[in-house]
């Protein structure tokens, strides 16, 4: 049957028993049925023959079956993007999210909607062969509609600085560039490693990370940003908090005293009250570049030195000096 095209008899009976109106939505349904049944036959096409697959295990212990050599990448998150950049696997990135702006070349892709809706069916539409999300982007509906019209995903998980590591490494096996994910990852676990000796025995002033400020909201022990704090040379007032986001009160931060506030780029200033912290008393209190404390991709390793040099600017002259 052609597209647009419907049965008469469907027609007649719908029309006869039910009406007019009932017809309208009658075929309304027919017409989503049909859709789906088009969207799903189109995936099935695209899909590669078993022999040129792989089963894999991505890192919320799904198995997926993947191509050995995927061509048409939709990534779901900046972080994936900004990885897949680094890896060498920009070629091959046919979609990506509205809010993928890093690198420049990331805003030349094609728009696939934005980290929390993404368009499903201009996905399947696109021939997409791998599709990768991010926990960061709480894509679980989205995984679900993918997973059904049978389009390969792949979910990255990282909680810790070192989990994001291997996520990269994971993502240059998954789209066969290995190598350059191994020489992207032995270059950042070279700069973390000098970071960590260089604050190494000093004291961890306490930390408060703000990611909104009404209400207040922090980072818990579960983020991987805890874990950049730590090697940063802080200690996050929030460490033991088992909430991934939890939100504080006024005086629950007040009682802990932070000494240091980590604000997001372009959020309001602190509320009077929270100018009774130290951290207000003594004019510590910065602005740091979301994209780069905030993505667990490549650009961690920027947020990580930034920060340690904030927390312990002593250790950090030279290169404070040739920044200013």
């Amino acid at each position: 049957m052609v597209s647009g095209q419907w049965p008469v008899a469907w027609n007649r009976k719908q029309s006869s028993v039910v009406g007019g109106q009932s017809a309208v939505r009658g075929r309304r349904l027919y017409l989503a049925i049909v859709s789906l049944a088009l969207i799903a036959a189109a995936c099935h096409s695209n899909r590669q023959s078993p022999a040129d697959n792989k089963t894999i295990v991505d890192e919320l212990g799904h198995t997926v079956r993947v191509p050995q050599h995927p061509q048409r990448i939709v990534s779901l998150a900046p972080s994936i993007t900004e990885i897949l950049f680094d890896i060498g696997a920009a070629d091959r990135i046919a979609g990506v999210t509205s809010y993928c702006d890093y690198p420049p070349e990331a805003l030349n892709k094609e728009r696939v909607g934005d980290t929390l809706k993404p368009n499903i069916e201009k996905i399947v539409a696109m021939k997409t062969d791998l599709v990768i999300i991010s926990t960061s982007s709480q894509l679980e509906t989205s995984f679900r509609r993918l997973e059904e019209l049978q389009v390969p995903v792949y979910i990255s998980n990282p909680r810790t600085v070192d989990q994001v590591i291997e996520s990269i490494d994971k993502i240059g096996d998954l789209v066969d560039a290995s190598k350059e994910a191994r020489d992207a990852t032995q270059r950042i676990r070279s700069r973390v490693a000098a970071v960590e000796a260089r604050v190494a025995g000093s004291p961890r002033p306490p930390v408060l990370v703000l990611l909104g400020t009404e209400p207040l909201i922090t980072i818990g022990a579960a983020s991987f940003i805890n874990d950049l704090i730590e090697r940063a040379g802080g200690r996050s007032i929030s460490a033991d908090d088992k909430a991934d986001y939890p939100q504080y009160s006024v005086e629950t931060v007040i009682a802990k005293q932070p000494e240091i506030i980590l604000l997001q780029t372009g959020s309001s200033e602190l509320g009077e009250r929270l100018r009774q912290t130290p951290a207000a008393r003594s004019n510590k209190v910065f602005h740091i570049d979301d994209d780069l404390l905030l993505r667990p991709g490549p650009r961690l390793i920027d947020g990580l030195e930034q920060i340690a040099a904030k927390f312990h600017p002593d250790l950090f002259q030279a290169e404070n000096a040739r920044k200013q």
